[in-house]
């Protein structure tokens, strides 16, 4: 690949690699320790990532159990989990949260599913628009330099091939997810 082009694969590759990071929040009936990764506690003063605070563990396949390494936190874990949007009520015993996924119905697995969709068009948007900026870049520089057009032609090529590279990942990824939030 050209030197010239490395920095939008990079571009089209983070905006994948944030997809999926959203993917991983979403949960599909399974307790899973990353729907907690968006969630900041106060830890004196500061805003602190849960895993920060404490240790997160699957002891069931629908349970997440929080262990606070200082027990004065489990409140305050407690109060960040309600006012959340994960839509699950934590219960405590005064030294661990323990966190209960429902089962999904089918009404809200197929809400998740469009949710899905919609992330995943939002990167193909990124994806396409990081293509315009690399196009636009590439005739600057046709403009501008000894460039040829033929050149200037075959690069604009290399990034439409990319760009069908990316869109192609993400089809991949939303039709993934889509059918493990789906499957029963």
């Amino acid at each position: 690949m050209d030197e010239r082009l490395q920095k939008y694969d990079h571009k089209m590759q983070k905006s994948f690699d944030n997809l999926l990071e959203e993917f991983g929040s979403i949960r599909a009936g399974r307790a899973n320790p990353h729907v907690l990764d968006k969630l900041k506690v106060d830890y004196y003063g500061t805003p602190t990532g849960l895993q920060q605070v404490a240790n997160i563990s699957v002891p069931e396949p629908r349970m997440l159990l929080i262990q606070p390494w200082e027990p004065k936190m489990v409140r305050e874990i407690e109060k960040v989990i309600l006012t959340s949007d994960l839509g699950i009520n934590p219960t405590n015993d005064g030294k661990v949260i323990r966190l209960s996924f429902p089962e999904l119905t089918e009404e809200r697995r197929k809400e998740l599913a469009k949710d899905v969709k919609k992330k995943g068009e939002a990167a193909k948007v990124a994806v396409r628009n990081i293509r315009r900026d690399a196009n636009d870049s590439l005739k600057k520089l046709g403009k501008s330099s000894d460039i040829s057009e033929d050149e200037v032609k075959e690069l604009e090529d290399q990034v439409q091939k990319l760009t069908d590279q990316y869109i192609a990942k993400v089809d991949k990824a939303v039709e993934e997810k889509s059918k493990e939030i789906l499957t029963v």
